[in-house]
């Protein structure tokens, strides 16, 4: 699971570029690569200080020959592997990667006594757990009639797992709450609670980085494939969409990646926004957005264009080409 384009030299000048320019969040999970990303990552925490960097990794989608994600003792080799590949004594914060604690939730006490334990340990200090979210395999095995709402899931989860962290996806494009959801980044403030925000530039589709007359080769594995957003019809649509906000920023890929993430940086101190990068130059490209915070009308602008483009993509189809339909 994870981006057939990346290249680990790239990568690891990438993770070494960040550090010097002074980011010291990294996030990371089990499954990005099957361990790849947390070996990756953890080439850079064995040459600075641990003390300077946080560090986040998160649990539940890979299973192994468990009998589920959750199972207690899974959770701990999984841990112990987590902490070999990156090559450190503990976690900064650890994650439930997604909301399924088997039928009936039947895992789901024992897994936060674990990771309550971890924390006893000294293993890991910091709780994460998942925003509203679908799992895949809902999508593709469940009509939407059929699935459970996600934001009452999640508020029941909230309830059981007090975690210090939210992970939650968001950028222009995500949806307002709906009637009766609660706004995420309040609730968290709420509640004392810290948000990872992540995607916010809908994984490259907000930089103008795909051209619609040459459109990414994907290979197989890469998770961008399940995506009708990356279709030649889609990006043609997206390119099209973006175009006031070249007219105001600029042409490039920076200057649109300037305007998507500026707008995920206006949400409150307990936010922190994790922007992906393949390169050493889209980390000088995304650290540098954080000088240049946009006005209140820039803001609009950008809000208002991911508005219309987030409508009419909804309009397009489902984002995922595997959805289920409903009878």
């Amino acid at each position: 699971m994870g981006w057939s384009t990346a290249n680990d030299s790239a990568s690891r000048e990438a993770l070494d570029t960040a550090y010097r320019l002074g980011v010291n969040l990294f996030d990371t999970a089990d499954v990005y690569g099957h361990g790849h990303s947390e070996r990756l990552l953890g080439g850079l925490l064995r040459e600075v200080p641990r003390s300077s960097v946080v560090v986040s990794s998160k649990v539940g989608y890979f299973s192994g020959t468990a009998a589920h994600g959750y199972h207690p003792s899974h959770m701990r080799r999984q841990l112990e592997t987590s902490l070999e590949n990156l090559g450190t004594d503990h976690l900064d914060i650890y994650h439930f990667h997604h909301p399924d604690f088997g039928p009936g939730d039947r895992y789901l006490d024992a897994a936060v006594a674990q990771m309550r334990a971890f924390q006893s340990e000294g293993l890991v200090r910091c709780v994460g757990l998942r925003g509203p979210h679908r799992l895949a395999s809902e999508r593709t095995t469940l009509a939407p009639e059929q699935r459970e709402d996600k934001h009452q899931r999640f508020l029941r989860l909230f309830e059981a797992v007090r975690p210090d962290f939210l992970a939650v996806r968001h950028n222009a494009l995500t949806p307002e709450p709906g009637s009766g959801q609660r706004d995420i980044f309040a609730f968290a403030a709420e509640h004392g609670t810290s948000v990872l925000l992540n995607k916010p530039l809908s994984q490259g589709l907000l930089t103008g980085k795909y051209v619609p007359g040459d459109p990414p080769r994907f290979a197989p594995g890469d998770h961008r494939l399940r995506k009708r957003w990356f279709s030649p019809a889609m990006l043609e649509l997206i390119h099209a969409e973006l175009e006031p906000l070249r007219a105001h920023f600029g042409p490039g890929n920076a200057d649109l990646a300037r305007a998507a993430l500026g707008a995920c940086l206006r949400f409150g101190d307990n936010t922190a926004v994790l922007a992906g990068f393949t390169s050493a130059q889209q980390v000088r490209e995304n650290v540098a957005a954080v000088d240049r915070p946009l006005t209140p009308d820039e803001l609009a602008l950008v809000l208002k264009v991911g508005h219309s483009l987030q409508l009419r993509l909804e309009a397009a189809g489902e984002v995922f080409v595997d959805e289920k339909k409903s009878k």
